[in-house]
Order: structure tokens, then sequence, then C-alpha cells
């Protein structure tokens, strides 16, 4: 049976479990005297019990207790930050209604005096720089210290910052945030959830002639980063690169010039997160968990970096879903859709403990499952009952068929015991195509 076939039976299949799927446990997530006008206010629901890495210990609740003062509806830009800073770490909550826009005046607006992209070009083409040495030395009033300056200014304005006991929640089934990135670092109980982000693109991204045999371009601003918090709950959110495609993106200097980063990212000794239900669409360097191999950051990250993923939909990505390192990440109950640029799913990286059971993936014609997993570095996993295009498939064992000089070890030592309902594999596609994403979290 043909992707397409198998795809519209499973559909059919699941229909009926997919209208319940995933609000039942919400509902019975807040217990006590409050539970019953709690589970009517989807702002004051928390992660139920058990719901993967970010139910560990304290659990996740977010604004969950906030009084009327510390709760904030906003419609633009400066109001959502604005309620960020109110109140310090006193439990809030958020409402975005409608859409919010980080970059509502273009990218001109963050433009320092005198920048401009053609000077830039001209001064560090191949031709008139080479490729032996970087800009780093460039000084401020160089075509390189401008773009800098704007990069700065840029930064100064999109970076959002989120403070421990904060639930952010889309009101209704259109809130949106545009060209921000949200920076949820060194905080504890944060829920983000019901919201459709737009990626931000970098205005300014640098070219460095020394990166690769033929330089590149490096972009900054993730969607979302979770960078040394724990207890983080995303759910039911859409990421997506909108009105900015990579495939859009011009090419300078013969390579694309790259304007988006990552879209969840998760590093720097970060723990204990879920991400569940979201949609992960339209979009390259995906997700990184643990950013960098060196021996200051595995200090920090080793033992660290707990992070489940379940019932996602990861829908026209080329990889990252997610890269991993170190961390024992949990991923089941996810769906895969890949198109023609898909490069992998898993990346498995240094000491990483990737358990990946019961996902779904539907692969076009002449993309091989040996493509799901990607070995950056030894290091042993779990992949068990996954199916591609329907039809149950080791992937570890077809990984090492047809790409043997990346041999990958069976068993990542650990079994994952944080996990609510797990749904047959075969159902997996439907269910989460229907619940997964922004607008419909119940």
């Amino acid at each position: 049976m043909n992707a397409q076939k198998w795809h519209g039976h499973a559909t059919a299949m699941a229909r009926a479990a997919a209208a319940v799927v995933g609000c039942t446990a919400l509902v019975l997530a807040v217990t006590g005297p409050s539970a019953q006008a709690q589970g009517r206010d989807l702002a004051r629901q928390t992660l139920p019990a058990n719901d993967g890495w970010a139910s560990y210990g304290t659990g996740t609740t977010g604004g969950a207790e906030a009084d009327a003062e510390h709760v904030y509806t906003v419609s633009t830009w400066a109001e959502f930050k604005a309620a960020l800073a109110a109140g310090g770490d006193a439990p809030k909550i958020i409402k975005v209604k409608g859409t919010i826009d980080a970059v509502s005046e273009g990218c001109d607006a963050f433009a320092a005096d005198g920048y401009d992209f053609d000077a830039y070009l001209a001064a560090y083409s191949p031709e008139a720089w080479g490729y032996d040495t970087d800009l780093s030395a460039e000084p401020d009033g160089s075509p390189e210290g401008l773009r800098r300056a704007s990069a700065a200014a840029q930064d100064q304005a999109i970076k959002a910052n989120i403070p421990s006991n904060t639930t952010i929640i889309g009101v209704g089934r259109n809130a949106a945030i545009k060209g921000a990135s949200l920076q949820i670092k060194a905080v504890d109980n944060v829920i983000v959830r019901n919201i459709a982000f737009e990626s931000p693109i970098d205005c300014f991204p640098q070219w460095d002639p020394t990166d690769g045999d033929h330089g590149n371009w490096n972009s900054e601003y993730d969607t979302a980063v979770v960078y040394g918090s724990t207890h983080v709950w995303i759910d039911h959110n859409t990421f997506t690169d909108g009105a900015h495609p990579d495939s859009a993106a011009p090419t300078y200097f013969g390579m694309l010039y790259q304007q988006h980063d990552g879209e969840l990212d998760i590093v720097k000794g970060a723990d204990y997160v879920t991400a569940s239900w979201n949609v992960f669409t339209e979009h390259d360097k995906t997700i990184l968990i643990g950013n960098s191999d060196s021996a200051a950051t595995t200090a920090v990250d080793r033992g660290h970096l707990k992070v489940t993923f379940h019932h996602n939909l990861f829908s026209n990505l080329v990889e990252r879903a997610p890269r991993v390192r170190f961390g024992q990440v949990d991923s089941y109950n996810n769906h895969f859709v890949a198109n023609d640029d898909y490069a992998y799913s898993f990346g498995i990286g240094k000491e990483s403990q990737l358990v990946a059971e019961h996902n779904a993936f539907t692969l076009p014609e002449g993309i091989s499952a040996a493509k799901v997993l990607k070995r950056w570095n030894v290091s042993p996993l779990t992949a068990a009952d996954n199916t591609v295009n329907g039809e149950v498939t080791d992937l570890i064992a077809v990984h090492n068929a047809e790409i043997p000089a990346e041999t990958l070890e069976s068993g990542a030592g650990w079994t994952p015991t944080l996990r609510t309902k797990v749904d047959p594999v075969q159902a997996v596609p439907a269910i989460v195509d229907h619940r997964a994403g922004a607008g419909k979290v119940c």
C-alpha cells in the first residue's frame, strides 16, 4: 500500500479516537477544590501527571496560580514584553490575542546609520576578501561593524525573556507571534500553548569566509530556546517559516543567504521539558538538543537535557527533529512527513540516549528509511515499533544495512516511564494530523 493510500486508510481508522485524545488528560490535570473551574480555563491548565519529562519532580504548572492582577491579555509586541516584565517571578498568565508582530516596521528599522548591504557584499566577496580570514577584527565603521550594530539592535528588539511560573497561551484559534525569539533562560516552570509562531528572520546574517571550504552565511534567533531552564511544557503550538521559507532565499557568494536558526533549541543544561501536540513545519535546522561537543559544554550538559516529544507533527523539514547530544530523550507517537529535501529526522550525537518508539514516518517515493537516523557520534539508541509508510520497520537495521560506514548500536540504556497514553503506531498519523498544532487545544 503506497503512502497516500495508507494515510487515507489510517485517517478513517482513527478519526473517532482523534476527537478525544489529548483532551481528557488535560481536563483532569488540575486537582483539588478549584479543579472544576480550572479545568474549564485553558490558561490555568497544568501538565498532567506522568506526561513526559516536564512532569518529573515538582511538575509543570506555569502561571496556574496567578491572581487576577497577574493575568494579562495582550495584542501588541510592546504589551507582551511589558506583561513579561511585570511582577517578577510571581505566577502570571499572558493571553495572546490575534497576531503579534515583533518586526512590524521591517528590517530597515534596525539598520545602523550607514549600513548598506551592497557595500557589505562588495567588501567581503571571495574575490575581494578571500577565504582565509574571518571578519571578527573588522572595525566598527566597516561594513561588518555596521552589520554588527544593526544585528545588536534587532537582538534587543525581538528577544523576549520569559520569567519563571509563567503561562503564555493563545486566545482562540488564531493567536500568533511573528518574528520573535522566546528566551526561556535560567528559569523554572513555564508553559507555552496554542500559538502559531512564524520563525524570526535574521535581518543581518554574517558572512564567514572561513566556515567550510566555500564560506557560509550564519544566522541567529531561534523561535524558542530553552537555555539552562527546567520544567517547561511546549504544547499545541505551530512553528513555521511562514512568509519567509528558505526555499525563497537568495544566494550570495554561491551560498544560501540563511536567515533562520532553530525552531526550538534546548541547551546549556536545560532539563525536564515536554513538547507535545505541536506542528513543526517548513524549516531546515529544526530542533537542537545540546549545542556543542566541547569540553565546556559537556561539563554543563552531561546528566541533563531530559526531554520528551510526543504527538508532534514534523512536516516538510530538512533535519534535526531533533538532533540530540547527551540527553535522555523520549520520542514517541510522533508523525514525520518528509518531502524531497529531507536529510534526516533523528541526529544521534555525543553521549545521546535517544528512545524513539511508536512513531510513524511518511516518506516520498525514492527516500529510503535508512535516512531517518543520522549518526554523528557512536551512541546507542532504542528504536522499536516504528512504521515507514505503514509498515513496521527496524530503523537501526535498515540504517546499518544501507550505511555500514556509520553503524548504529541498539539499546539506549534506559526505559521511559513518564508517558500517558501510548497510541497504536498505525493510528498515529491520523490522530496527530487531526489534533496537533495551534488552534486545536481543548
